[in-house]
């Protein structure tokens, strides 16, 4: 993600400072500043919310494997931090789902007891998530009710994001889209600049595509991480990445890293109806040099 906007950078720097100097902290597939762990603390205290379809069901799974959630609770409070693959699977009942996660009871149960802020990811091996109890993992931070950490954290998102259909700024219209918005104030000189006409590939966890109904309505993109999708439905392809050229969405890309060959396979561009096609060298051999890939092919 940090990739996408940022270029090649310091991985490294990045990792110390996720894992020794513990000033960023990682949840539920994203990386916060650590200011944020009180905001965050109040999330897990309620996770899963509301009483949807998704939540009923982690809910119901989270009872019937109770004995392994105690199992892995107790084994990373013995032998922790530990890969996923280093704790058995004594699940009770799998967990069902027709994509990757299907039967994947350790890593889910790990996700979820991450989210219910129980354990937390600690470190890396090999590309593997390293796991711990988070009593080990996280500092001491004051408590803050629900509703005040979704205010302050959706005060946060509406400056970083600049634009909402809620909030405190003022009242704008964006062309092609029905009704208000609200724009920050800090941004609106943003919103009078020409956009840069740099491409790039956007990961599917950048936030500006994060909110799937916002990106549809502000861009008319309609984006799907197809990974969880089964291979027969999809589309556009398992890790398939948006094209942001200057200010537009512009297509998708399928590719893959063969990090045995070194080689960046490019399995498919789609580009959005009414767009031109663009050369995509230069954002993929970014993408190569910052991956290790020594060719790409496709």
């Amino acid at each position: 993600m940090l990739w996408s906007r940022l270029g090649v950078f310091d991985v490294a720097e990045y990792e110390r400072l996720l894992w020794e100097d513990r000033a960023l902290v990682e949840w539920r597939a994203f990386v916060y500043p650590i200011e944020q762990l009180p905001l965050l603390r109040a999330r897990m205290r309620a996770w899963p919310p509301g009483g949807g379809v998704v939540s009923g069901r982690i809910r119901d799974w989270l009872d019937a494997n109770a004995s392994f959630r105690a199992y892995v609770l107790r084994e990373l409070g013995r032998r922790g931090p530990l890969a996923s693959r280093e704790i058995e699977d004594r699940s009770e009942g799998p967990w069902h789902s027709e994509g990757w996660t299907g039967n994947r009871n350790v890593a889910q149960m790990l996700g979820f007891l991450a989210a219910q802020g129980r354990v937390a990811v600690v470190g890396r091996r090999g590309g593997q998530r390293l796991w711990d109890l988070a009593s080990r993992w996280y500092p001491p931070t004051p408590r803050v009710g629900l509703a005040e950490a979704e205010r302050r954290l959706a005060a946060i998102a509406f400056r970083a994001l600049g634009i909402a259909r809620r909030g405190p700024g003022a009242i704008a219209r964006v062309a092609g889209t029905e009704g208000t918005w609200r724009v920050d104030p800090g941004r609106l000189e943003d919103t009078r600049r020409r956009a840069s006409r740099r491409i790039t590939l956007l990961s599917p966890f950048d936030r500006l595509i994060h909110d799937r109904p916002r990106t549809l309505e502000l861009f008319g993109f309609d984006y799907r991480m197809e990974i969880y999708v089964p291979k027969a439905r999809r589309r556009y392809g398992y890790f398939v990445l948006p094209v942001l050229a200057g200010d537009r969405l512009i297509g998708r890309i399928d590719p893959e890293f063969d990090r045995a060959t070194r080689l960046l396979r490019v399995h498919a561009v789609h580009w959005e109806p009414g767009q031109r096609e663009v050369s995509l060298d230069a954002p993929l051999r970014r993408l190569a040099r910052f991956l290790g890939a020594e060719r790409i092919s496709g």
